[in-house]
């Protein structure tokens, strides 16, 4: 936990708004980050990143005594997964009209959604800054989507995390429950295919 988690965690009542409100501040890009990165392409047009980290902050001043009183994992990542609650059901509202029984809805809110394929071509293609024609600029993004939809899906998630997300390499292993040095070993490993089959740095 950082210094300003444990600032959360120790103060008295008076003073736990103020520690809040700047952790909230602190984290909001990465969990913009997040949120782009995992909403599906259909419900870009509908629905705003900004919108979903709002409506998860929120449920964070809901159930903030509570973390409190037991803090499993670290804030941060305690709040990257409530605000993925929230663009799952966005996802689920915007994306399946199909009444769903009660079991099967709540163990999809307890998911992350995946990071889109799409999102994620869109960031790697958007880096290169050298003039190219639109056949060449469309040939790159369908080999860049080629690669990440035949790369692992831990890999994926790995790359997503540490390169668009900005996830530590131990928050990336508690997140999806590998060791330490399993998730840098994947990130490089994701980081070289992309160089690799593409020609240059990815």
């Amino acid at each position: 936990m950082t210094p300003l988690d444990d600032e959360l965690l120790d103060a008295d009542p008076e003073r736990r708004g103020a520690v809040l409100g700047e952790l909230l501040e602190r984290h909001q890009d990465r969990l913009l980050r997040m949120v782009q990165m995992r909403m599906h392409p259909k419900i870009r047009a509908r629905v705003g990143a900004s919108d979903v980290v709002q409506e998860a902050y929120v449920e964070v001043h809901r159930l903030i005594d509570d973390y409190i009183d037991n803090p499993q994992m670290p804030f941060f990542l305690w709040l990257r997964r409530l605000t993925a609650q929230r663009l799952t059901r966005a996802h689920r509202f915007h994306l399946d009209a199909q009444r769903r029984d009660a079991r099967r809805e709540g163990a999809d809110e307890l998911r992350m959604p995946e990071t889109s394929v799409v999102a994620m071509v869109d960031v790697l293609a958007g880096n290169q800054t050298s003039p190219q024609s639109a056949a060449a600029r469309q040939e790159r993004r369908e080999r860049i989507s080629a690669i990440l939809e035949d790369m692992n899906a831990t890999d994926r998630e790995v790359l997503s995390m540490r390169h668009f997300e900005e996830l530590s390499n131990e928050e990336v292993a508690t997140e999806l429950g590998i060791g330490r040095h399993a998730a840098s070993k994947r990130y490089i490993r994701a980081l070289q295919r992309l160089g690799e089959q593409l020609g240059e740095d990815a």
